[in-house]
């Protein structure tokens, strides 16, 4: 998969000098312009940057994306970034949301300080705005229907055709616009729009709406208003009012930047900000449209937008991943004014190398098969020593119970086994971790259905693990739990919830082609995990040895009783996937 080739230390600090030109060296387009700008003294020598989601559902991984490069330029550039909820859609808007996105942006180790605004803080300003707008002849009331404006608006290839209502007098337009705001008409009969050039090759300057009618309760401003401002109109005016330097938005608003301009120039804004468009972020197997995620939450598809197999960022921190390993990720990414599609796979990658020296190794054994090992005294435990991770010294060892009868893995034996299986077999001989070798004496099944229940094992005493014992080498060695003592768990594995497909993943296609995985989720409710995890706090991250990275699952685990979500596989594909 194509991979972004320009790339932003995501994880630069402010330092809080001036901001000069000289003082960067541009690794990618956004720093080049803003370099420029500095050099030319455009903005008085500030970056002033902002994240402005929407309230309208959870952030997703390709807002992480946004979020690090908006707070990341301007920590770059001992500039400043606000936090602005553009809350201009009361239909969709949802309290819930916006204390979600400050959740997540706060998670991901940004802070917006004293900065965090609302476009509903401006607005009365955005209202008298638009009556300036009507007073120089650039807006007018609208009556035609929604069907009616789109068969006026034209095609790619054919001009628009002017609205009956578009002559109205500055003086009706007033009147009619503080009607709209009074509530005296339904949703529907009449809306605001620019007066810009219905033969424009671009459609958005077709005289774009500015203001709709909808008698919806505001999540802020309550039942005050009655219309209110489109996001084309809102967010440039926004952008000044904060005075914005960079307005740095997706690709698909490129071809909005003109109707982005406008307001700002027809207002006669000092200093406007400059919008500069990105590649937005595609990930394999996964769909980010939030229309999408919205549906897959409400229809029940998925255990909310938390659920560890969503692609909110809310769902990677109840899965497990760390906000050191998405900020990582996104500049290895980097910034590229042209689409491509990154594979999960560096993903992946990042929270394997983030973990991997940071949590404790422990066994646990998901899909159990009891041993006895017969030679063992009954009753007697032995507590064994344990690295707490083989790849990090300094997190010392802990102590493992080792009693007469353990759990090993069901696929770590096999009654009739091929060549070159070095695990257990009839008479056959392994190491067990941390412990000592047995052999397997004995298979017992069950009467009735013939599954193997239970195997019977000897163990040598001379073997024990760090004692320098090299009589005799087994090429197998295997994990295992104490049956006594281990702490039974239930345990999460998670696939892609998406079967990732070729096709152009827009916001418009995927409702109708994306294919969900049916086997995203396999929950294995009788695993045995080593004592250490019995007073595991939510969200604590372990290596389970030979399976993957997992971490206590913070919505469903009880004291006593806790439940793994697999964050990762050990094994990594990326090393393939660079090397393409």
């Amino acid at each position: 998969m194509a991979h972004d080739n320009e790339r932003l230390d995501m994880n630069q600090p402010a330092n809080g000098d001036e901001a000069t030109a000289d003082s960067y060296q541009s690794t990618n387009f956004i720093q080049n312009i803003i370099n420029t700008d500095l050099a030319e003294g455009v903005y008085g020598n500030r970056v002033h940057t902002r994240f402005p989601p929407e309230p309208n559902g959870y952030l997703h991984i390709g807002h992480a994306k946004s979020i690090c490069l908006n707070f990341g330029l301007a920590a770059q550039y001992g500039g400043l970034c606000n936090l602005r909820f553009d809350d201009t859609n009361p239909i969709k808007e949802d309290v819930e949301y916006v204390d979600s996105i400050k959740r997540d942006v706060k998670w991901l180790g940004f802070d917006w300080e004293d900065r965090e605004y609302y476009a509903s803080d401006y607005f009365e300003d955005l209202y008298q705005y638009a009556v300036q707008l009507i007073k120089d002849g650039k807006a007018y009331v609208c009556d035609l229907s929604p069907e009616e404006m789109k068969a006026y608006r034209g095609s790619f290839t054919e001009p628009g055709n002017e609205s009956p209502y578009r002559s109205r007098s500055v003086e009706e337009n007033l009147d009619l616009f503080q009607r709209m705001r009074n509530g005296e008409f339904k949703e529907g009969s009449r809306v605001l729009r620019a007066k810009i050039d219905m033969a424009s090759s671009n459609l958005n300057m077709r005289d774009p709406v500015l203001y709709r009618i909808a008698h919806v309760e505001h999540h802020r401003t309550g039942n005050a208003w009655c219309i209110y401002p489109m996001y084309d109109y809102a967010h440039p005016i926004s952008d000044a009012m904060e005075k914005i330097t960079h307005s740095i938005c997706t690709l698909e608003f490129e071809d909005h930047r003109p109707l982005y301009d406008w307001p700002l120039k027809e207002l006669n804004f000092e200093e406007p900000p400059k919008q500069i468009e990105f590649a937005k972020l595609n990930l394999t197997n996964t769909i980010m449209g939030k229309r999408y995620l919205r549906k897959l939450v409400e229809e029940n598809y998925v255990d909310g937008w938390d659920d560890p197999r969503m692609p909110t960022i809310s769902g990677l921190r109840r899965r497990g991943y760390t906000p050191e390993s998405i900020r990582k990720f996104c500049d290895l990414i980097g910034i590229s004014k042209s689409n491509s599609k990154v594979d999960i796979t560096l993903l992946e990658h990042c929270i394997r190398e983030d973990l991997k020296m940071k949590v404790p190794t422990i066994m646990a054994v998901l899909k159990p098969l009891k041993v006895v090992i017969t030679n063992y005294p009954e009753g007697q435990v032995e507590m064994l020593d344990a690295e707490n991770n083989p790849e990090n010294p300094e997190m010392g060892a802990r102590q493992i119970p080792f009693s007469r009868v353990i759990y090993i893995e069901q696929e770590d034996f096999m009654e009739e086994p091929p060549k070159k299986f070095f695990r257990l077999a009839p008479g056959q001989e392994v190491r067990l971790k941390n412990a000592y070798f047995i052999k397997c004496e004995e298979v017992v099944k069950d009467e009735q259905t013939g599954e193997i229940i239970e195997l019977r094992c000897t163990y040598d005493p001379e073997t024990k693990s760090g004692t320098g014992f090299t009589g005799r080498k087994v090429k197998g060695t295997l994990h295992w739990v104490s049956a006594e003592h281990a702490v039974k768990s239930e345990v999460r594995l998670y696939d892609y919830l998406v079967v990732d497909k070729e096709e152009d993943e827009t916001e418009e296609n995927t409702e109708q082609t994306v294919k969900l995985n049916p086997n995203s989720l396999e929950i294995l409710s009788e695993c045995y995990i080593e004592p250490s995890v019995a007073t595991a706090d939510p969200g604590t991250r372990y290596q389970f040895l030979r399976h993957g990275y997992f971490s206590v699952d913070t919505k469903h685990s009880k004291q006593g009783a806790p439940v793994f979500n697999r964050i990762v596989t050990l094994k990594s594909s990326w090393d393939k996937v660079k090397n393409q």
